[in-house]
């Protein structure tokens, strides 16, 4: 079995879809394939489903979706396969699991290639972790789960993936600009920072990828506008890690030369306190 939460919702076994149409039983497999080979109490799935005061039927409805989802998944498997879908879909003691090895789910496969991306990048090895984390960012097909009604719980898994996604982003601009791109990278944190308009980590590597590339005036309107913003909109300064940045750009520190950056982690390590 396959799943894909990186995007929209997809589940195949054997090429087949299993994923149901109705929104619930969707919900529930979304939520199951969030966590492959973990247990989800049932009080998890219908919290999902219900909130926090569930129907008196919402155990028999439960059970009844898994029993939707199961037969899905054996008429995708065929009568000769070797197990049952009880043994992909798995009742335990307090709830159920999807019982799937880590490399058939995009987000298990995300996550590995994260974290070897960042062994790499703390390691110095930049154009490996760069590599890796594009692989990672490859694997997405637009927001998590985007076609799923979310609950509570889904809500928050949702965010965290994106959140996941963004922190990933922004580490492969930090290899990049350690390896001297900044002048690649110009357009694209124009369009970062335009998305994410209070991202203060966005903003400081759009300012020096701007300084490095001969443009310091534009680094210092980047700041300008920023600072406005967070004024306006939040009753704010920029942190003082960004306001070194500013002093730095406004001095010509050459700590912002590329070989400076090379020797520490992220663009704001630069003017850490």
């Amino acid at each position: 079995m396959q799943v894909q939460v990186l995007g929209p919702l997809r589940a195949t076994v054997k090429g087949e879809s299993i994923v149901p149409t109705a929104s619930k039983p969707r919900q529930i497999l979304a939520l199951l394939a969030l966590y492959p080979g973990k247990v989800l109490p049932v009080a998890t799935l219908m919290e999902e489903i219900w909130g926090t005061e569930p129907p008196p039927s919402a155990l028999t409805t439960l059970q009844t979706y898994i029993l939707q989802l199961r037969r899905r998944i054996g008429t995708a498997m065929g009568p000769d396969a070797p197990g049952t879908a009880k043994d992909v879909l798995v009742t335990r003691h307090v709830g159920y699991l999807l019982q799937i090895e880590p490399e058939c789910s995009d987000m298990r496969e995300y996550e590995r290639l994260v974290a070897a991306g960042q062994s790499a990048f703390e390691e110095h090895r930049d154009e490996e972790a760069a590599g890796m984390f594009r692989q990672a960012l490859a694997l997405w097909q637009g927001p998590a789960l985007v076609d799923v009604r979310v609950g509570a719980i889904l809500e928050i898994e949702a965010m965290r993936l994106e959140e996941s996604r963004l922190v990933t982003v922004e580490r492969r601009i930090d290899a990049d600009l350690r390896m001297g791109r900044h002048a690649q990278l110009i357009a694209e944190l124009a369009d970062l920072t335009c998305r994410h308009p209070q991202h203060e980590g966005l903003h400081s590597q759009a300012m020096v990828a701007l300084y490095r590339s001969g443009r310091q005036a534009s680094a210092l309107d980047v700041y300008r506008k920023l600072r406005m913003r967070l004024i306006e909109e939040l009753g704010v300064e920029p942190s003082p890690q960004l306001q070194r940045l500013h002093r730095a750009i406004l001095t010509v520190d050459p700590q912002l030369d590329v070989a400076a950056n090379a020797r520490r982690g992220s663009t704001f390590d630069l003017y850490a306190a």
